[in-house]
């Protein structure tokens, strides 16, 4: 199985912080963010990882990570988005690497205190389709919101106004092959970007969306509160080890 974070887009919401780098290049404690998610695939037992930026800052990226072996790689894939497309078009420059394998997908801005080992064996397990990872938030309409039956999501639904449920989707997705068709079929929404929650649901209408919830805290840091929160969580979480 391999890994793909993707670590695109201007970051907007971060200004002016994000002027003269890219947003997934900001430290969270003693760290730039970048490391965390990477970590969580290594931790995993992925060693082929695949880094998806944009923007003007991406040679940065080259100069932090290098080929990889600070995180006991041996090498690390990059890959250039041009523009702001969103996720499920920054994920479809991943299909030349993925190579028919299985990939587990992880936003560059997402944070988690514990690792998804168990999570990536049993989707490793999974004969076929995808696999989301469920965090129950008090905020559910920030997220895309999933409801579940039995061991099948049967729905997601991004931002609502009246969640149905409080079980939010993790920026962690895990997917086969068949991902790559149905990005190619999506239309942009009316954000003019193509959705992984479109590419969530196509596979939920095949009966093929699996899901664990997540233990342990979760988030991401892609707004100066939610950067701030990330900081205050590995700082605890570093204090108490």
């Amino acid at each position: 199985m391999k890994g793909v974070v993707l670590a695109g887009g201007l970051g907007t919401r971060l200004y002016p912080l994000t002027r003269v780098t890219n947003k997934h290049l900001l430290p969270i404690y003693d760290k730039p963010m970048i490391y965390y998610p990477i970590e969580t695939l290594v931790r995993a037992g992925i060693e082929q990882i695949l880094i998806v930026t944009g923007g003007n800052n991406a040679g940065e990226f080259l100069r932090l990570l290098g080929n990889g072996r600070q995180f006991g790689l041996r090498h690390i894939n990059y890959t250039y988005q041009e523009g702001e497309g969103g996720i499920a078009d920054a994920l479809k420059l991943a299909e030349y690497f993925a190579d028919q394998d299985k990939i587990v997908v992880i936003l560059g801005d997402n944070i988690l205190e514990k690792d998804i080992t168990d999570d990536v064996k049993s989707f490793a397990a999974q004969r076929e389709g995808a696999k989301i990872l469920l965090r129950e938030v008090s905020d559910p309409g920030r997220f895309g919101v999933a409801e579940v039956q039995g061991d099948k999501v049967v729905n997601i639904v991004e931002k609502p106004l009246v969640p149905k449920t409080n079980l939010a989707v993790v920026g962690v997705y895990m997917y086969d092959h068949k991902v790559f068709d149905f990005v190619k079929k999506l239309v942009p929404s009316d954000r003019g970007e193509l959705e992984i929650t479109d590419v969530n649901n196509a596979y939920i209408k095949k009966g093929q969306m699996t899901y664990n919830i997540l233990s342990g805290w979760w988030t991401d840091a892609g707004t100066f509160e939610s950067l701030f929160r990330a900081n205050k969580l590995i700082a605890e979480k570093k204090l108490k080890s």
